[in-house]
């Protein structure tokens, strides 16, 4: 057999024309990160994301009456910027802090990170700072 074509001929087929045909399609995928900044996720993007090449095969197209794949490939065209979509922050709940209860909230400016232990640190000594101005008014220090 010849391997111009997948497609099986013999000679009843004497005469016929073998046509082929690429048909190019235009395959979206977008994908979310969390990263402390623009660059991270950029990067994450470009090490950890899009297209798995081994899953462009010819198990993702249709063959049938005669027609059969000669190849299938995909290519990269071009990407869109990496666009800020919210930050993860406590739910608007008295107890959302106890609980742990965050989500993404697309209403706060995108900011650099800050890890979480050092805003946690900072917030409790925040906290004990004016604990202990208000004793100590109390005490009329």
């Amino acid at each position: 057999m010849d391997k111009t074509t997948e497609i099986m001929f013999s000679e009843k087929d004497v005469g016929k024309n073998l046509y082929r045909k690429i048909t190019y399609y235009t395959l979206a995928i977008e994908q979310d990160v969390l990263a402390k900044d623009k660059d991270e996720a950029d990067k994450l993007f470009l090490d950890n994301g899009g297209i798995d090449h081994s899953q462009i095969n010819h198990e993702i197209t249709e063959t049938k009456n005669g027609v059969e794949n000669y190849m299938v490939d995909a290519n990269y065209l071009e990407s869109g910027k990496t666009n800020y979509v919210g930050q993860v922050a406590y739910t608007d709940d008295e107890f959302a802090k106890e609980d742990g209860d965050v989500e993404i909230n697309d209403m706060k400016d995108e900011s650099p990170f800050k890890d979480y232990k050092e805003n946690v640190l900072k917030e409790d000594s925040d906290i004990d700072i004016a604990l202990n101005l208000e004793a100590e008014e109390q005490l009329g220090k």
